[in-house]
């Protein structure tokens, strides 16, 4: 973890420059930002206003100029009134222009972490990169927030300071410093104690809060986890009450959440030497001022209580301009934590585009079958599961992979479907056509019964007859009341129950192509051979490609591919496959 170095700023302009330069809203957002800075520097201007008015009202007080004073509180209302309204109204453009940009980042994340399987190898590829949904929901929220908050900070100081700096300076002409007998005047004398003032402060803020960049970056990581591992447990609930592991996910849950309290407690100590310095250093700043410009107002008597109050105002705000660093200190190591997470976050991600780049030489080509030539898979050490393999397939064939466990079959399959990037050779697929995996847990998302149906693909009308009909074929017959139902099916149903579902979701869909990795695993031997006797029947025009290990699969395929994974294979013929419904299936008890 580094500081604010050239590395952090390059990769902070690379996450901010997209919005502002290519998206559709770029010529609003630019217009809104304009506004906002707008807002600010009238806001600025009526605080110079008000520092003004600071030596006329106080002098009208010690002089006892009664109409003076009230013409002044006037003209005070009238100054505060337009403030607040800039100040609510920069708030509104500021959060408008927040969550659009927030609204585009998401996308744009969601876009690149989804598009050519990134979300997938960046698991399998085991990068480090942790809980990639908390880095677009509430990463980018903070980022979008801070950014902005941070840009106005610094540029209201700028602003102020440039606006102040002249003030204090002439009015530094008016502090004379006594010395054995004689007065001397230091031109800028004032803006020159702002400035040392500031500059000690910075630099005192810097080593003392240095340490929290990285204690941040780690609390949202151990929050993170933590958050993450009750969120395995709710997907896993049923495994971990059968194995009986309350008491060891409790250790786990324990041991992630006592990062996060030491971690904190970490965060605490560093923030309270922080707090310290900083609380110290911003009451000091209060009676600063008035210490350099006693001189004269004791011994000259050069100023009166007007000008003292203004001198006062006027250094707060240089001072105050000068010290950004100081008093966001805080806000800056939170800001460069969540920069962090984003910027290693797309880094991971154009890692990945690149080992996909360097590493998939699969060629896919269009065609009017499955035609796969020299086709090689690899594990990312090298190692080849499959080598040069070659073979055809057309609409209405069937063809099982077998081998032992590990042997590259489901890796085969990835590989035919275009997510697995190790590996070379040719893959021939009608481009049209939209073929359908079946792996061995099915992914129901969250949502109605009818939501769980028609994944992936969707209907273009809605027809519940049809779901319900595919319901009673896959024998899940009692659920057809259910559509409309929301419930978190992948916990109420079981693993064999859900693979019913999916082959529903084949006769659904009446996919030209379809890919069954062990999807028949979980269901007795009479089950799983009715299903597949109910896919010749109702799709007999659809080409199937299985894995499994139970020879009973043999009847429903034409060939059978077995793999030693060593690389080597045979392909060989089945003499008497099935041809039509095997078995009728009988309604789950579900």
């Amino acid at each position: 973890m580094q500081q604010f170095n050239r590395a952090f700023f390059r990769d902070l302009w690379q996450i901010i420059k997209p919005y502002w330069s290519r998206s559709p809203e770029r010529w609003l957002a630019r217009w809104v930002f304009a506004l906002i800075i707008a807002l600010n520097l009238f806001m600025v201007f009526i605080s110079y206003r008000i520092t003004q008015w600071y030596a006329v009202f106080w002098n009208a007080l010690q002089h006892f100029q009664v109409q003076a004073a009230w013409t002044q509180m006037a003209i005070f209302l009238g100054l505060a009134t337009l403030y607040i309204i800039a100040a609510v109204s920069q708030t509104f453009f500021t959060q408008m222009l927040e969550i659009r940009w927030r609204r585009w980042l998401t996308v744009e994340y969601l876009d690149a972490w989804l598009a050519r399987g990134t979300f997938y190898h960046m698991q399998v590829l085991g990068d480090g990169t942790d809980n990639p949904d908390q880095r677009i929901s509430e990463d980018l929220a903070s980022f979008t927030s801070m950014t902005l908050n941070i840009a106005i900070g610094l540029l209201s100081s700028i602003t102020t300071l440039f606006a102040f700096v002249f003030m204090l300076w002439e009015l530094s002409a008016l502090i004379t410093i006594p010395w054995q007998g004689h007065t001397f005047t230091i031109p800028g004398y004032l803006v020159w104690a702002a400035l040392i003032y500031a500059i000690f402060g910075t630099v005192i803020t810097a080593w003392i809060g240095k340490p929290l960049i990285q204690l941040n970056f780690n609390q949202e990581r151990y929050q993170a986890d933590f958050r993450f591992s009750m969120m395995r447990l709710r997907e896993n609930s049923e495994s971990v009450a059968l194995y009986r592991g309350e008491g060891e996910e409790r250790h786990h849950f324990l041991r992630r959440f006592a990062e996060v309290y030491a971690n904190y407690w970490r965060i605490i100590w560093r923030s309270m030497r922080l707090n310290w310095w900083s609380s110290g250093y911003g009451q000091a700043a209060i009676i600063f001022p008035i210490l350099v410009s006693l001189p004269a107002y004791f011994v000259n008597k050069a100023i009166g209580i007007g000008g003292l109050q203004q001198i006062a105002s006027a250094f707060g705000q240089v001072q105050g301009a000068l010290s950004f660093i100081v008093s966001s200190y805080s806000s800056l190591a939170n800001w460069h934590a969540v920069v962090d997470r984003l910027r290693f976050f797309q880094q991971s991600m154009e890692e990945v585009h690149r080992i996909q780049d360097n590493h998939y030489h699969i060629e896919r080509r269009d065609g009017p079958y499955l035609r796969v030539d020299g086709l090689t898979v690899r594990l990312p050490n090298g190692r080849e599961l499959v080598r040069d393999l070659d073979f055809a397939l057309r609409r209405g064939e069937r063809l099982l992979i077998m081998g032992p466990s590990g042997g590259g079959k489901s890796t085969l399959i990835r590989a035919l479907a275009g997510i697995w990037p190790f590996g070379d050779g040719r893959v021939t697929m009608p481009a049209g056509d939209r073929p359908l995996f079946l792996p061995q847990r099915p992914y129901l998302p969250m949502g109605s019964l009818r939501d769980v149906l028609v994944y992936p693909f969707g209907m273009a009308a809605p027809d519940d007859e049809r779901l319900r009909q595919a319901l009673h074929l896959v024998g899940m017959a009692t659920l057809a009341d259910q559509l409309d139902e929301v419930k978190l099916w992948s916990h109420t149903l079981s693993l064999g129950e859900q693979q019913r579902l999916a082959f529903a979701r084949v006769l659904i869909h009446r996919p030209p192509w379809l890919f069954l990795d062990e999807a028949s695993s979980a269901l007795d031997e009479p089950a799983e051979q009715a299903l597949y006797g109910l896919l010749l029947e109702q799709l007999p025009d659809t080409a199937i490609v299985s894995v499994g290990h139970r020879s009973s699969l043999l009847a429903f395929h034409e060939r059978c591919l077995r793999l030693d994974g060593r690389g080597n294979w045979t392909m060989e013929p089945i003499n008497a496959p099935a041809t039509g419904l095997a078995l009728r299936l009988q309604p789950h008890p579900g």
